[in-house]
């Protein structure tokens, strides 16, 4: 499902003393199955822009459109619940949404609600538990009785078992240690890849926005500051400095290497590993030219 904003304009608290214009003018476009990352620091309006894709706010003024559905400012919205049902979000901290006694029941609560049948809802309790890589043998298990990381990757479930054709992930690594960020990370491109998801990504991490996007919008103060290829957009450093971003570390480094050594590696999405190797190559046919 391809996902649009066009000059969106979001109000809170319209005509009291504690108007907030949260969003401005803004308008995106995101072509079904792709992946979008989206950053921007506190208060740059990320939060309303992603409580705009299931219709949990409308906007003010302006349209947003996500597959068939229309939400356009000053109508009434008749199918929000079947747009629900289309666009899975995964807030920061999922886990602490978890409620039921059993992970099974948890899993299940949301497709239950919608009306799905019981047989139907048991393949998709299994087949969310395989998504994010636990045994159906936790099932059973109390949600309260597992580790942080569990706990998340069953809240996760309960989000992937609505079938969801939209997955929003607003920091989904937040509190995890970097061996976590990157299993998680790797957990959802993979999903995004075997599902044919259009994803878009929240996130204050310049490496995953590299790593894992197809293109990458830096919101500042509730506008659009820059859109693009991440690649094309983290070579704008100086424009990224004007709202307290920096390039990526693994950009970073290659502008080191090039400027310190003479050589020129382009980055492909390599690992570090990949890049080591690359950098020995180079060097090591530097060495035979002389």
């Amino acid at each position: 499902m391809e996902l649009t904003f066009k000059d969106v304009n979001y109000i809170y608290s319209p005509g009291t003393p504690f108007e907030y214009r949260a969003l401005e003018n803004f308008s995106m476009h995101v072509p079904s199955g792709s992946f979008a990352a989206v950053i921007g620091h506190t208060g740059s309006g990320k939060s309303t822009l992603i409580q705009h894709i299931n219709g949990l706010l409308q906007p003010t003024e302006g349209t947003v459109q996500v597959g068939g559905f229309v939400i356009e400012a000053g109508k009434k919205n008749k199918h929000l619940r079947d747009l629900r049902e289309k666009t899975g979000i995964v807030f920061q901290y999922p886990e602490h949404q978890l409620f039921e006694e059993t992970v099974e029941k948890d899993i299940a609560f949301g497709p239950k609600n919608f009306g799905v049948e019981e047989a139907e809802i048991e393949q998709r309790v299994a087949d969310a538990l395989e998504a994010v890589q636990l045994s159906e043998e936790m099932k059973d298990k109390s949600p309260f009785d597992l580790s942080g990381g569990q706990m998340r990757r069953v809240a996760i479930a309960g989000v992937l078992a609505m079938k969801p054709e939209v997955l929003v992930l607003d920091e989904p690594t937040a509190g995890l240690d970097p061996r976590g960020q990157k299993e998680m990370m790797e957990m959802f491109y993979r999903l995004h890849e075997q599902e044919g998801l259009t994803t878009v990504l929240v996130t204050h991490s310049m490496e995953d926005a590299l790593t894992y996007a197809d293109s990458v919008v830096i919101m500042n103060e509730g506008k659009k500051f820059m859109e693009g290829e991440p690649l094309e957009v983290f070579k704008q450093k100086e424009q990224l400095r004007d709202v307290q971003l920096d390039v990526p570390e693994v950009l970073a480094f290659l502008e080191k290497v090039e400027n310190r050594l003479g050589v020129a590696i382009d980055y492909r999405k390599q690992s570090l590993a990949e890049l080591a190797k690359d950098l020995t190559s180079e060097l090591g046919r530097g060495d035979g030219h002389e």
